[in-house]
C-alpha cells in the first residue's frame, strides 16, 4: 500500500496529496509531526530509528515522528505513531509548528511543515523493531550537549528541532507532566 503525504503551503493550507516518497524526491512542502515525550524527571524518549529504514537509519532522533493522514488530526496522527512504532499510547498535545527543509545522501529530501508535540509517560515501551532499533531516556541539557559532541549520531530534522526550538521544548516540557 502506498503511502500518501499532504501536501501544503506555507500557512498548513492543503494544497493536494502526493505518494511519501515522490514528496520527498521533489523536495515539497508537506505535513508533517514530531511527538517528545518526557518522563516525571524531565528526561525525553530518544529513539535510535531501525536499521531498515531507508534513510536515517540507527540515527538517534525524538520519541517518534511521521506524517498525518489525510483528515487525520494532528493529536490523532502522534498517538497513532506513538503506538505503532513505540508500542505505547498516552495523551500528547501540539505546542508549536515551524518549517524546515533537510536533504539526504540519497537524494531525499525533507521539506515540512512539522507540529511538534509534547506528552507524558513514566514506563517502559514495547518498540516496534520495524521502526525503533533502541530507545533511551536523556535530560534535554545532556542531549543538547551529545548533538553539539556528536552530531553524526542524530537525525538531520531533531538536530533542527534542537537548533531552532530548544528553548521551546525546555519550556513546554514542563507542561508535560
Amino acid at each position: 500500500m502506498q503511502e500518501h503525504v499532504i501536501l501544503v503551503d506555507i500557512n498548513d493550507q492543503k494544497i493536494g496529496l502526493m505518494e511519501k516518497m515522490e514528496a520527498h524526491e521533489k523536495a515539497l512542502l508537506h505535513r508533517a509531526f514530531s511527538v517528545f515525550i518526557f518522563n516525571k524527571k524531565g528526561e525525553l524518549m530518544l529513539q535510535q530509528r531501525a536499521a531498515s529504514k531507508y534513510h536515517s537509519p540507527l540515527l538517534w532522533t525524538n520519541t517518534c515522528c511521521s506524517h498525518q493522514r489525510d483528515g487525520e488530526s494532528n493529536v490523532n496522527a502522534g498517538r497513532r505513531r506513538l503506538q505503532e512504532e513505540m508500542g505505547f499510547v498516552t495523551d500528547v498535545k501540539e505546542v508549536f509548528s515551524f518549517i524546515y527543509k533537510a536533504p539526504f545522501d540519497n537524494g531525499l529530501t525533507e521539506h515540512e511543515f512539522d507540529h511538534v508535540m509534547i506528552g507524558r509517560y513514566d514506563n517502559e515501551p514495547n518498540i516496534n523493531k520495524k521502526e525503533a532499533e533502541n530507545y533511551k531516556w536523556m535530560a534535554l541539557e545532556n542531549v543538547k550537549t551529545d548533538i553539539k559532541e556528536n552530531p553524526t549520531i542524530y537525525t538531520e530534522w531533531f538536530k533542527i528541532i534542537f537548533d531552532k526550538s530548544y528553548k521551546k521544548l525546555t519550556h513546554a516540557q514542563s507542561y508535560s507532566s
